[in-house]
């Protein structure tokens, strides 16, 4: 039985089909995704979704989706599925459905009448083509599949309706056609294995409705363009393949192109198959540049995202060399910024003030996994030039104060990962003395005297040490409160004193300010007012402001995105904080607290980890369907856990 597989009875149940969600990406940043019955749900779903970087940043649905329909004896039997206006659903292709299985590739069998169909779907590595290969299992008689394209051409950010502009004009290429809607786009070929006839019947579907960009507040309902249908003849036992892609293809390569592609997936026949399948789908390759994409559908690569979730998603699968082609671009990004020269990455928000503290952090984990000797070979010049960089006062929105401790201006901008905005202002401004950043910075500070002293400089050790115990002292002072738990800022004006979990940085990381007994009463807090079976709540339910349900309007979520909900990967460094503090003994709650997200494998996004889920039961996902830090810090627990198993 496949790990991720689903048959009639919830395929044909468009409630339960419907909110499961499918993507499949290649490393140039080109994705498909769709429901698990191939009924688009969001603006953002396509077939074929690729960045175009000659006309922006975006990425754009060029095809839609493609309906496919069966004909025998003169009978039409259309397996496509569309939402329309009125709540109706055309052509309930969905009922065809005997079973979905995304074990290797996502694979759909259909049956009508006497005919078995199944359908695969692949993407081409390192090529913005989509292949989608369609075997006819079993037929009694003559059987005919005509394939109609739904064309979109326009940004994910937007939708299209009937216009003039569009253009009608089509080209036959080898087995298929191309066809460009606007200027600017490239052609789109349309492509199959074998001989077929184009039929040129243009037509506009009008008004198929998005349903969750209702949800979400947004526009949701747009037309499509079909300039006709392929239609060909296909035998018991053979196999078609269709390609979607923005170059054209030599048609007898098909076959086999599909088959190296299909048999070189690794199975998600896991929880930890699966969580490595999500992991590779964040990689990213321009050139000879190595990314991390923060997540799907809509995030680009973003510095802190890149440094929180670098090390679960190679070194916790032994992928160091990934490791290292991140890295390496990384590093070419960050001493660009600190010399004030351009940037040659595309690499966002590269000036947040605390990226060079998860940067530091990020060079820590390789050193603890690969050896610090090694470490210090490859990132010691670095991690050197990070720290100067800090200490000098070059940052410049990341102040170093007389009493050790970092500081920064977020009144009326966003400086930290919790940076939603409201009206153009910080929903949460956490300003001052931020409790992450300084845990950060001790951490840092202590790791450095480490540094010191195994290459045998003494004096840079005492130095370090130094103010790694300013630091500590003012930490203790600024941040722990009489109640157990720590402030999450401290400026002029306030002590906020909101129950939140960034606090926990202080007990997960490898060296804390925090006395064990700090650390265990800090731990407590966030146990008892921030865990949840998806990880930490971003705000306790007993402080002012909580919102625990990401819904509504663009404004209404904007107010709700970091108070109350709940993110995996603070969760991560929670279960590393449990392990730390009380070592084998927490063994089988960290392991009970991973069945929430192995639940996640089969509902929502398959096979990854959506970016937050609401504050409070039955924990619904939201926001992007696969978020990289989350699935970052999973893998990384999971590496923790087999640690510790392996240290009985």
């Amino acid at each position: 039985m496949s790990y991720l597989r689903y048959d009639k009875t919830l395929m044909t149940n468009l409630e339960e089909s419907l909110s499961r969600e499918l993507l499949r990406t290649n490393r140039s940043g080109a994705y498909a995704c769709s429901t698990i019955v191939d009924c688009n749900t969001r603006k953002y779903h396509g077939q074929l979704v690729i960045p175009i970087p000659q006309m922006d940043d975006d990425h754009h649905v060029l095809l839609s989706s493609l309906d496919v329909t069966v004909v025998q004896h003169g009978a039409e039997f259309n397996l496509g599925l569309h939402k329309y206006q009125g709540g109706n659903y055309s052509p309930n292709g969905h009922k065809y459905i005997r079973e979905f299985d995304c074990g290797n590739v996502p694979t759909t069998l259909y049956r009508v009448g006497g005919v078995v169909l199944r359908k695969e779907v692949v993407f081409q590595h390192y090529e913005d083509r989509l292949l989608i290969r369609y075997t006819l299992v079993d037929a009694h008689s003559k059987t005919l599949l005509r394939f109609k394209p739904f064309l979109a051409f326009r940004s994910v950010k937007m939708l299209t309706h009937e216009n003039a502009v569009a253009s009608r004009n089509y080209q036959k290429v080898d087995n298929g056609i191309k066809t460009c809607l606007y200027d600017g786009y490239p052609d789109l070929y349309l492509q199959f294995s074998k001989e077929n006839e184009f039929v040129f019947q243009p037509d506009w579907y009008r008004n198929i409705e998005y349903p969750i960009e209702r949800e979400r507040g947004y526009g949701f309902t747009e037309d499509l363009y079909v300039p006709g249908y392929f239609e060909t003849e296909i035998k018991k036992g053979e196999s078609i393949v269709f390609s979607a892609a923005v170059s054209e293809t030599d048609t007898q390569t098909l076959q086999q192109l599909a088959i190296e592609e299909i048999d070189s997936r690794a199975p998600r026949d896991n929880f930890f198959h699966c969580l490595v399948n999500a992991a590779h789908q964040f990689r990213n390759r321009e050139g000879d540049d190595r990314y991390i994409l923060a997540g799907y559908p809509w995030f680009k690569c973003r510095a802190r995202d890149t440094f929180i979730a670098l090390p679960g998603l190679t070194l916790g699968l032994e992928e160091t060399d990934y490791f290292r082609k991140v890295m390496k671009t990384a590093e070419r990004g960050l001493r660009e910024w600190m010399e004030g020269q351009p940037l040659t990455v595309k690499i966002q928000e590269i000036d947040q003030p605390d990226v060079l503290l998860w940067a530091t952090w990020t060079i820590q984990q390789f050193c603890k996994e690969c050896g610090i000797g090694k470490g210090l070979r490859e990132y010691g010049a670095l991690l050197k030039d990070i720290m100067l960089f800090i200490t000098q006062g070059r940052h410049p929105s990341l102040f170093l104060e007389d009493n050790g401790l970092l500081w920064v201006d977020g009144k009326d901008k966003v400086v930290t990962w919790m940076n939603a905005t409201h009206n153009g202002k910080p929903v949460i401004p956490r300003t001052g003395y931020i409790v992450e950043f300084n845990a950060l910075w001790y951490n840092a500070l202590r790791f450095m005297a480490e540094t010191a002293a195994i290459q045998n400089r003494t004096d840079e050790q005492k130095q370090w040490e130094a103010r790694a115990l300013r630091c500590k002292e003012a930490f203790v002072e600024m941040f722990y409160n009489e109640y157990g738990y720590l402030y999450d800022y401290v400026s002029d004006e306030e002590q906020d004193k909101s129950v939140r979990p960034n606090m926990i940085f202080a007990v997960a990381l490898e060296y804390s300010p925090l006395t064990t007994e700090q650390k265990k009463s800090v731990l407590d807090y966030c146990t008892k007012e921030l865990l949840t079976p998806k990880g930490l709540r971003s705000l306790s339910p007993k402080s002012d402001g909580f919102r625990p349900t990401y819904v509504g309007s663009p404004s209404e979520r904007d107010l709700a995105y970091h108070q109350g909900t709940v993110r995996p990967w603070l969760g991560g460094f929670y279960m590393e904080a449990c392990l730390k503090l009380y070592k084998r003994t927490r063994l089988s709650f960290v392991e009970r607290q991973m069945v929430g997200y192995e639940d996640e494998m089969s509902r929502h996004c398959l096979g990854t980890i959506s970016e937050l889920y609401d504050g409070n039961p039955p924990f619904d996902a939201r926001g992007a369907i696969s978020f990289a830090m989350n699935v970052a810090e999973v893998l990384r627990t999971l590496n923790l856990l087999e640690t510790y198993n392996y240290q009985k």
